[in-house]
């Protein structure tokens, strides 16, 4: 249906003109099952039970709107944050656009992939061809100075070798024999986005440093881990580094790459960390994780080349950030400054002045493991009661360290951990036993509007809001960031619920 030109509409409100409505009323009717408005309002206030929850539950074979992303779209996430670098996944143009789509949502930032462009033919004989052509035209079409190889699920199904077809791409001459690529066997079938990103960052540590003689020094690495507020996050990270006076190699640093100004030139590799960078972290004394689960191969293999290594669960709030500090300070034996201490005193304080309005707030959570991990110890800091904590891609192992987070504080008595499950657990977690506020990501809106439970959107991915990613979470500064972002949820609601003049405008206070 054409708009007339003095009318030009947004869809929010053009699909509620009488012309459209009445077109999906008939395809409703048309091709939905049909069902009468009765049975259908009967099944929908069943799914609301805990007689459903049960079932639901109970689910073992199925997962319906998983918290989590597959395994190469961490791996572009890694490879974006080493300088001039250009993902290369082997397999389908489709799953290419997945990725390059789902992180230029969130972060609004043009974000560049490219794919073998694997089809029928490719998944019956292999991909060495693809791979020989693809990685020939990536050369010559984006002149990168490194081109990182992941999978998808078409190439790890019928056993492709990346290294093989890698070598025989070179002894075909596709590629310069000075040209690294790195590779990183990431099946989108298990695990996920924090897996694929530990792939690829040990993929590309694997490329620089195997047969290189390690010389002991008193360097320092950081690995980020996967992170939608990577922007935000890393800048707030060197700047207390700087004022700690610690010098340390970021292992993918994407800040500068997933925001790019607008003036006038495109770039399409910026920032990152240099491959001269990765050559000499080989010889750092230390590499530290600020997230555990999106590194484990990566910290082992640091450990088997001889560093030290650390893992925290994402550094947010004042414990988390207290942690941080004191790692930095041991593993570099640099003091903490009073600036930071003065930042720690202002969260604190922060947190008092709003203390009535924090405590006793109960929470259901969901997300990474790490993020889902400090963002319990945040809100039990502030008062709060966390009472479902979920990870799908949370193992066992994360369930127990989760339920000693939540035993050591009288805060985290009530809660439910809940590794595994997916958001459609949640919602019969949040219709049978409801919270007061919902932290998670976009997903999370459907949560917001079945059960009612306001969503604070603190997670990736973020695609129905614009540039949270360049505020950080890390940090003291970060820590009140969060807490602002929560005290104005609560008060965003509190003025929805009152604000009927003389019917319920009571509570329509000015000052709080």
């Amino acid at each position: 249906m054409a708009q007339p030109e003095d009318k030009v509409l947004d869809h929010a409100k053009l699909f509620q003109e009488p012309d459209y409505e009445a077109m999906l009323e008939n395809k409703r009717a048309k091709y939905e099952c049909g069902h009468p408005d009765e049975m259908v309002r009967e099944i929908a206030d069943w799914t609301k039970t805990w007689d459903y929850r049960e079932k639901n539950l109970a689910r073992t074979a199925l997962t319906v709107n998983p918290a989590k992303a597959c395994q190469p779209l961490g791996a572009v996430f890694a490879a974006a944050g080493y300088r001039g670098t250009m993902s290369f996944v082997h397999g389908s143009q489709g799953c290419v656009a997945y990725y390059r789509s789902h992180l230029s949502r969130h972060f609004k930032e043009p974000v560049s992939a490219v794919s073998s462009s694997m089809t029928e033919d490719a998944a019956v004989f292999g991909g060495l061809t693809n791979m020989v052509d693809g990685l020939a035209n990536t050369n010559a079409l984006y002149s990168p100075e490194m081109i990182a190889v992941s999978t998808t699920c078409m190439a790890e199904v019928i056993g492709d070798d990346l290294n093989s077809f890698i070598q025989q791409a070179r002894g075909k001459a596709s590629i310069p024999d000075e040209l690294p690529v790195p590779h990183a066997h990431t099946p989108a079938f298990v695990g996920s986005h924090v897996d694929g990103y530990d792939n690829m960052q040990k993929g590309i540590l694997e490329h620089f440093w195997e047969g290189a003689e390690r010389t002991a020094g008193d360097g320092l690495n950081i690995v980020p881990g996967f992170d939608g507020f990577a922007v935000g996050n890393i800048r707030e990270l060197r700047r207390m580094l700087s004022l700690m006076g610690v010098e340390a190699t970021i292992l993918s640093d994407v800040s500068e790459v997933y925001d790019t100004p607008s003036d006038g030139e495109f770039r399409m590799y910026a920032g990152g960390t240099t491959m001269d960078e990765v050559k000499a972290a080989l010889d750092a004394k230390a590499t530290l994780s600020l997230q555990e689960y999106c590194s484990r191969k990566t910290l082992e293999y640091c450990r088997a080349k001889g560093q030290t290594t650390e893992a925290l669960h994402y550094p947010l709030g004042v414990a988390g950030t207290d942690k941080l500090l004191m790692t930095l300070a041991e593993l570099t034996t640099k003091p903490i400054p009073e600036s930071l201490r003065l930042e720690r005193g202002r969260l604190v304080d922060a947190m008092a002045d709003s203390q009535s309005w924090l405590h006793g707030k109960t929470y259901a959570i969901y997300g990474d493991p790490d993020f889902v991990y400090a963002m319990a110890q945040f809100v039990m800091e502030t008062g709060g009661e966390p009472r479902h904590c979920l990870a799908t891609n949370g193992s066992k192992a994360w369930g127990k360290k989760m339920q000693a987070l939540l035993d050591g504080s009288p805060f985290g008595q009530g809660c439910q951990v809940w590794p595994g499950k997916d958001l459609w657990a949640m919602r019969s977690l949040l219709l049978t036993e409801p919270t007061d506020l919902l932290i998670g990501n976009s997903h999370g809106k459907y949560l917001e509007r079945d059960t009612r439970v306001p969503l604070v959107r603190l997670n990736f991915p973020i695609f129905d809001r614009h540039h949270h990613h360049r505020s950080p979470l890390w940090g003291y500064q970060g820590g009140l960031n969060v807490l602002v972002k929560i005290l104005d949820k609560i008060f965003d609601r509190m003025d929805a619920e009152s604000d009927t003049v003389g019917v319920n405008d009571t509570s329509f206070d000015l000052t709080r």
